[in-house]
């Protein structure tokens, strides 16, 4: 049974985590390769919206995802968004990128390569990622704009599309604990987070959702 105070807790890192941005139209929309097909469905949205005229898919694969798309995350990526009305021609792939920097280097360089000028970019991400893709974005290629974009919707929603509640407070409680630890590495901007969204990490560790939790190893 998970208690009333961790899914209290667990809203207020999911509400932390969203960056209550505004979508608006922008050079080029990223989106970061996942398990989370939402990802996609997302940004081919923001695109049939016209909020962007180039996409970028980026993500190889990894233990979560090598079955489901063995063929890389942005692969898979590129035909949903094929699927639901995105022109195949508007969509660049990168298929090398194995994490959130990665993602961010990786998918400058294309965009570089091709000559595409950049100054605002859509990043999209899976929701309970938002803050972690923008504060990475922003320490690897600062001289664009950022508007965070993800699938809208609740909590309960995103439980019940997962269907594995501790899995989803796990993956809350590591989003959390890379924005502490991260910045210290030189992955991220270090970014101001409230009082009781720390406790509420905290109460969450102690109850021992820790499985997504990275190594502490600090500079």
């Amino acid at each position: 049974m998970i208690s009333t105070q961790a899914w209290a807790d667990a809203q207020l890192l999911w509400d932390f985590q969203q960056m209550g941005h505004e979508p608006r139209p922008c050079s080029v929309a990223i989106g970061l390769g996942s398990h989370d097909l939402g990802v996609a469905d997302t940004t081919a949205d923001l695109y049939l919206r016209g909020m962007t005229s180039v996409i970028v898919f980026t993500g190889a694969t990894s233990r979560t995802t090598r079955e489901r798309m063995p063929r890389g995350e942005a692969e898979h990526y590129r035909d949903r968004a094929v699927e639901l009305g995105v022109p195949v021609a508007k969509i660049l792939v990168e298929s090398k990128a194995r994490n959130t920097g990665e993602n961010i280097r990786f998918s400058r360089d294309l965009l570089y390569e091709r000559r595409i000028p950049v100054s605002s970019i859509l990043l999209v991400s899976k929701p309970y990622e938002e803050r972690r893709a923008y504060a990475t974005a922003r320490k690897l290629w600062p001289e664009v704009e950022y508007v965070s974009a993800s699938t809208p919707m609740s909590l309960a929603e995103y439980v019940d599309s997962i269907q594995d509640a501790r899995l989803v407070i796990n993956m809350l409680v590591g989003a959390q604990q890379r924005l502490v630890l991260y910045p210290q590495l030189g992955f991220m901007i270090e970014q101001k987070i409230p009082l009781d969204v720390t406790k509420a990490y905290e109460r969450l560790r102690s109850e021992g959702f820790t499985s997504r939790l990275a190594p502490e190893v600090v500079l």
